[in-house]
């Protein structure tokens, strides 16, 4: 019931966010017949850009649609068929100002005014005055002396009032044109100079009364003047279609009443003029191109008219979601269910408005590709959101954790093995015969010898220890361990007490350990791992893996073992850990960016059976190993895609989230770098390799819970590919805006909201779950944020490499406790990160100097190219941190998982 309770309030919530938006507004009637509209015939489809005209019925058409609603119309050139303009029109009563075009082509203006004064004089026409050019001025293409020279040759020939059209401040600007026309053709556009909604109608009103104060007694026509339902904005100046209502109707009714003559800019939405004035020119008419109303002239406004149908479906898709959100959440707390709530219904709000106002536009075929193209970012955007989220609430509000294995050992005698299916896997009470394999590759002598140490130290009666040298060049770096293998036989054998634990049958302690130096050997790790599984004891029932640096704790086997005697389980995994995080304040931030996973993927990953396999710390069931074809050879990530594979088959795995070994951090960035990109290009080899499994086209024992981790737990760092993607375009975008800015505009507000507010949501996710669920410090958990963001890109380039080119790749060594990092080889480890920094801050210097941040969408745009830079700029001071306070003095590398 408290369920559903929230859910009814999430639908009240969009309604009345809806209703409250949409509330109507009562404004002055526009009930009267205008004095006149701009009249430009083209229709849909047609621009005199490319010569594609109107026809003479389609004019005539369009002119008895206006017909009873204005005394006048404008036009701008009487070339070809629109010379015919003033005869159709008088069939309708509709009077005519008769425009000629003027531009910088004096060949075409001769032509055009001849023309003018052709159309002018011809008897029975309705032509009542004359405007030979449109804004020439303000384009600059003629001198004033060339334009008054045109003006004086009109007013000679005829005796209709002549003028030219301008801007109301080029008028003031130029005062001597003013003594070469019979009356001012002024437009009043305040969109364009930024002003606010509320104040354009008295703006307009005062550059009209500066006018009349500059000019007395010469009549003033206003030829232009409204404002636009679509585009960008300046400065204050928003385009909607209730804004174009709002202004018309009140700018009427107060023309009305101080008797100004003007002409409605325009009478039909003119799409072509996106090419001249960027896409808010093609948005100007009352009319749309299709010739329908865009609004009520009588009826009070309403923002968005269909806001009823849109509330409506935004609440049809955020059930759906919810209902996909909540599937298998009875261990979330009322908490975790209305977040999740909240999401769907924010996410499937923003995205049918955005759906929306894409339909309402004008597009073109490119208009079309690269608004499709932003909606499918979007709602990608969207689906890892709600990933994410629902990570966060099965991570902060659970009833209870069903599967998490919580320190066995600590609370409970051994579990006697019990399997029906293999009897060799124990009789009574008997714990299973474990073969721990430990993979290397030029490993320094010291390290892998107190790695083996620790596994000496075990608190277990009977395992063995297989450690792979493979291919190793060095004889002086294998021999010593070796050597230590043999010197830990020997000291086995002469240890014969036997243990009694309980009342448990005493058990004689078998501890052996084998090395193999093998060169050549193939397949990296899982080459090694393969051919210890070749040579493992026949007793052995367990596999456990661990990487040459860890060091184990002696209850590791005692603890974690015993869990075998379940028979559908093949994996206990234990999470990753790190023993030198102290060292240098470059390997505590990376040791709390590990905590992310190991304490809060993977404990979520368990609860359904999905927790992604790691090759150290890791036991696997032998029959089960074997029974898979071992480790895999085709991914550099054999770990996570065996475990993918025993899950295929219907096993079982459980992990523990509590340390029982610990290994070594990367000392430096670049080897941080490389780790990442091994992980997470291999993770996408195990996509394209699984990915009929994964979605249920190949047959497997795969549950939903299982697919829905695998796929939904990687969409981060596949989000972080395709945002590389995305600022590569952002940047041609933004430099093609700042080359031609007409032609290309900054995206819509709510497209450039999304990335921000991902930014946001990611932050705001690790913030709270470290603070909150880890139980971690405000610094441990912005550290952890800063080193996430720095291997952005690194995973970016990873995962799109593993998605679309599929090249194997070797193995990528990670060394450790290397020697001191100097300043600039750290910087550059982050050198590409820096030139996109740099190219995007750029960007953003170019858009305020060339274009200012007039344009909301401008400076929006700005801060999405600011917030593409932090990551790149998180992983220059990453680089810079791995060179400070490093305590290791000697080069030892090391391989780790």
């Amino acid at each position: 019931m408290p369920s559903l309770l929230a859910l009814f309030a999430f639908m009240l919530m969009v309604l009345g966010g809806y209703g409250y938006v949409n509330q109507p507004v009562q404004e002055p009637p526009w009930t009267r017949v205008i004095p006149g509209f701009a009249f430009s015939p083209y229709q849909e489809g047609q621009s005199p850009l490319n010569n594609s005209l109107p026809s003479v019925d389609e004019i005539s058409k369009d002119l008895a649609l206006l017909a009873g609603k204005t005394q006048a119309i404008r036009t701008y050139t009487v070339a070809g068929v629109f010379g015919e303009i003033p005869q159709l029109a008088k069939k309708h009563n509709i009077n005519v100002a008769l425009g000629a075009w003027i531009s910088a082509d004096l060949d075409a203006n001769a032509k055009e005014l001849d023309r003018l004064m052709e159309v002018a004089q011809s008897p029975s026409h309705n032509v009542v005055r004359l405007i030979a050019g449109n804004e020439v001025l303000l384009r600059k293409e003629l001198r004033l002396d060339q334009l008054t020279g045109y003006l004086d040759k009109v007013r000679e020939a005829t005796d209709i009032p002549v003028s030219t059209a301008e801007p109301w401040h080029v008028w003031l600007k130029n005062p001597k044109l003013a003594e070469h026309v019979d009356y001012l053709a002024v437009h009043l556009l305040p969109y364009w100079e930024g002003v606010a909604l509320d104040n354009a109608v008295e703006f307009s009103m005062n550059s009209y009364r500066q006018l009349q104060q500059a000019f007395p007694g010469k009549k003033i026509v206003i030829t232009e003047v409204g404002w636009p339902s679509q585009g960008r904005s300046i400065r204050q100046a928003d385009a909607s279609p209730a804004n174009q209502a709002k202004f018309l109707r009140r700018f009427i009714h107060r023309a009305e009443q101080e008797d100004i003559l003007f002409y409605v800019m325009e009478a039909f939405d003119q799409p072509w003029k996106a090419d001249i004035e960027g896409s808010v020119g093609g948005y100007w008419g009352v009319f749309d191109s299709g010739r329908a109303p865009k609004f009520e002239t009588r009826s009070p406004i309403i923002a968005i008219p269909e806001w009823k149908l849109l509330a409506a479906t935004s609440i049809v898709v955020a059930l759906l979601l919810t209902l996909l959100l909540l599937t298998d959440g009875s261990a979330l707390k009322l908490r975790g269910r209305a977040f999740l709530m909240f999401n769907a219904f924010v996410a499937s709000s923003l995205i049918i408005y955005v759906v929306y106002d894409f339909s309402i536009q004008y597009h073109t075929w490119v208009s079309v590709t690269v608004s499709a193209l932003l909606l499918l970012g979007m709602v990608g955007v969207f689906v890892i959101v709600l990933a994410e989220a629902h990570e966060w609430a099965e991570a902060m509000w659970y009833r209870q954790r069903r599967r998490l294995l919580i320190a066995p050992g600590l609370n409970r005698k051994p579990v006697p093995m019990v399997d029906t299916q293999e009897a060799s896997l124990g009789q009574g009470e008997r714990l299973p015969f474990v073969s721990i394999h430990v993979p290397a590759y030029e490993e320094p002598a010291d390290m892998m010898i107190a790695t083996l140490n620790a596994l000496a130290n075990l608190d277990y009666p009977h395992f063995e220890v297989v450690v792979v040298d493979n291919n190793t060049r060095n004889e002086s770096t294998w021999r010593p361990v070796e050597a230590h293998c043999k010197a830990l036989n020997l000291q086995n054998l002469s240890v014969q007490n036997p243990r009694v634990e309980d009342n448990r049958r005493p058990e004689i302690q078998e501890k052996q350990f084998h090395f193999y130096h093998v060169s050549p050997l193939s397949g990296y790790k899982a080459g090694a791992l393969n051919y210890a599984l070749e040579r493992t004891s026949s007793k052995a029932e367990v596999v456990a893996v661990i990487d040459a640096d860890y060091k184990v704790t002696s209850n590791w086997l005692k603890d974690l073992v015993p869990e075998f005697a379940k028979p559908e389980l093949a994996i206990v995994q234990a999470p990753q850990d790190y023993r030198d995080d102290s060292d240098s304040p470059f390997k505590a931030m990376c040791s709390a960016e590990y905590k992310g996973f190991f304490h809060l993927g993977m404990v979520t990953r368990n609860e359904r059976n999905a927790i992604i396999q790691h090759g150290t710390m890791t036991m696997v069931r032998r029959t089960v190993l074997e029974s898979v074809g071992g480790w895999g050879v085709n991914t550099i990530t054999e770990d996570t895609e065996l475990g993918l594979r025993i899950f295929e088959h219907g096993f079982e795995a459980v992990y523990i989230d509590q340390s029982y070994g610990k290994g070594l951090i990367p000392d430096t960035f670049t080897d941080y770098k490389k780790q990442r990109y091994r992980w997470a290009y291999g993770a996408m080899q195990i996509l394209r390799e699984h990915a009929g499994q994964l979605i249920g086209s190949k047959d497997s024992k795969l549950t939903p819970g299982q697919r829905y981790h695998f796929v939904s737990g990687w969409l981060p760092w596949i989000a972080d590919g395709f945002n590389l993607l995305f600022t590569l375009m952002a940047v041609v975008w933004s430099a093609l805006i700042l080359f031609d800015p007409i032609a290309y505009n900054a995206p819509p507000l709510l497209i450039s909201v999304v990335p921000l507010m991902f930014l946001a949501f990611k932050i705001a996710k690790l913030f709270t779950l470290y603070l909150g669920h880890i139980k971690t410090g405000v610094g441990t958990a912005m550290s952890a944020i800063l080193v996430g963001l720095s291997l952005s890109y690194t995973i970016g380039r990873a995962t799109l490499s593993g998605l679309f080119i599929g090249r194997k790749i070797p193995f990528i060594r990670t060394p450790k406790m290397s020697s001191g990092f100097a300043l600039i080889s750290a910087l550059n480890s982050a050198r590409d990160e820096a030139l996109l920094a740099f190219v995007l801050l750029g960007l953003v210097g170019l858009f305020y100097f060339q274009l200012g941040f007039e344009s909301q969408e401008n400076w929006m745009w700005c801060l999405v190219l600011v917030s593409q830079s932090l990551p790149h700029l998180a992983a220059i001071l990453v680089a810079m941190i791995s060179t400070l306070g490093n305590n290791t003095s000697q080069q030892i590398p090391q391989t780790t998982a």
